[in-house]
């Protein structure tokens, strides 16, 4: 359950990170004494317990670019300590969320890992993470749909154990090939283990090689670390060298007084 703080302004946060704005811009960074850092912390702690109080649990519509991407957000965490608040450190963050639509497409949980987060002084000032770890989880169509775009000639179905069976479309009676999926570097290895059929199973040798498929290149710098089958899914891990963003005063004011007001519709800076 996600801690309760006591209901404010919406307001209130902004007005005293006003006078942290301007303490930032006569002296460079506030004092490190126990007492103003406490006092500097203070409205970094109160923004993030109330954004954590309003969106635990709740649906969210957010536009992004040209899309409406709606999800449900389950996980809103960080330790802020108060010494690392004062100087703008937010340490690590936790996000996650789970229901992911937007357009046709369909994910079932995502978490994000931003580790080292910190405020960047500035006009307008910049959140940055560095790394930022991504795990994903697909439903089990999304690697048939894959398979056919690049052989349409085969299928695939999920197993347990984290293997998948490759199948003949059009003759899918007659048994498949039972293979899993490692991740090294930008190259997916799909690595045959076991031929099988309605009657039998037969295990493949050790060294039967694995086949290489480059994954293209991913947006921003991003990272495939790591693929794991499931029964219905498919988790897909990576890591963003770093994560940044620009964070206007404005913004987070407007973000604020919709979730004050119970709007659940956000437009991202």
């Amino acid at each position: 359950m996600s801690p309760r703080v006591p209901r404010l302004r919406w307001d209130d946060p902004f007005r005293a990170l006003d006078a942290l704005g301007s303490l930032w811009s006569s002296t460079g960074l506030p004092s490190v004494a126990a007492g103003a850092a406490q006092a500097a912390a203070l409205p970094y702690r109160t923004l993030f317990m109330a954004l954590q109080q309003s969106l635990i649990g709740k649906q969210v519509k957010v536009r992004a670019g040209d899309h409406d991407v709606v999800l449900t957000v389950t996980e809103f965490d960080s330790a802020l300590e108060p010494r690392e608040l004062a100087v703008g450190q937010l340490g690590q963050v936790r996000v996650g969320a789970r229901d992911i639509t937007w357009d046709q497409h369909h994910l079932h949980r995502a978490v994000a890992v931003l580790h080292n987060v910190h405020f960047r002084p500035g006009v307008p000032p910049v959140v940055v993470a560095a790394p930022a770890e991504l795990t994903v989880t697909l439903p089990a169509t999304i690697v048939d749909d894959a398979l056919r775009r690049a052989a349409p000639q085969l299928r695939t179905v999920l197993g347990a154990g984290g293997t998948a069976l490759l199948h003949w479309a059009r003759r899918p009676g007659l048994g498949g090939l039972e293979v899993g999926v490692d991740v090294v570097g930008t190259t997916l290895w799909v690595r045959p283990s076991a031929v099988v059929t309605k009657q039998r199973r037969w295990t493949l040798p050790a060294r039967t090689p694995a086949f290489p498929v480059p994954l293209p290149d991913l947006p921003h710098g991003l990272l495939v670390t790591g693929v794991s089958l499931g029964s219905d899914s498919l988790e897909v891990a990576g890591v963003l060298p770093q994560w940044r963003m620009e964070l206007p005063l404005r913004n987070l004011e407007e973000i604020i007084g919709q979730l004050s007001q119970g709007v659940f519709s956000l437009v991202l800076p």
